[in-house]
């Protein structure tokens, strides 16, 4: 009787989870199963349950590495802005160019957002992303400000994802420059 060989596939593991992300954008986190993510991966289905203890953890790998891939990208544009206009034009890149100019990451985004309001646990994930995306503002802002246009970035996110009509750049651009204006003292 042959022995069958077990075929060795480092990559499986990371496959996995980019199917996973590839699988939540089609169908949801609702429509996601083993089998699903299995195929789209093109593995046997058994390797989800050799490289993952369950669904849950296939989801917490997948929604941080996609949380890591954004906040990566939010530095990059952070770190290249010299100047305080610089900083504000790339606050508007991030929101036109790298967060609302992908329908698959609106909806990874969003299906990451109501699974954090869920499930406590995938919190933590969102806090970190949270974080990284203040720490890259805050080479460019103060703490308050940093909040407040972490509030608009994300704002502007769920309106870009469900609103029917189009975001305007002049708008954007306009709202940034309002949050980070300082205010004239009250008198």
């Amino acid at each position: 009787m042959p022995v069958t060989q077990r075929r060795f596939d480092p990559e499986r593991r990371d496959r996995i989870i980019a199917a996973a992300l590839d699988v939540i954008a089609e169908s949801g986190v609702a429509g996601a199963s083993h089998r699903k993510i299995a195929a789209r991966a093109d593995v046997p289905l058994g390797s989800m349950t050799y490289h993952f203890t369950g669904m849950d953890e296939v989801l917490r790998e997948a929604f941080t590495r996609f949380a890591g891939t954004i906040a990566v990208r939010f530095e990059a544009r952070m770190a290249q802005a010299a100047t305080l206009d610089e900083a504000r034009a790339a606050v508007v890149d991030l929101i036109h160019e790298d967060l609302t100019g992908s329908s698959r990451e609106l909806v990874l985004t969003q299906e990451l957002y109501t699974l954090a309001a869920r499930e406590p646990a995938y919190r933590e994930i969102t806090h970190a992303w949270m974080k990284q995306s203040r720490d890259a503002l805050a080479r460019h802002f103060d703490p308050a400000t940093c909040r407040m246009l972490d509030a608009l970035i994300e704002g502007l996110s769920l309106h870009a994802a469900l609103d029917t009509e189009e975001h305007h750049r002049t708008a954007t651009a306009e709202a940034v420059a309002r949050i980070t204006t300082p205010a004239a003292p009250f008198h």
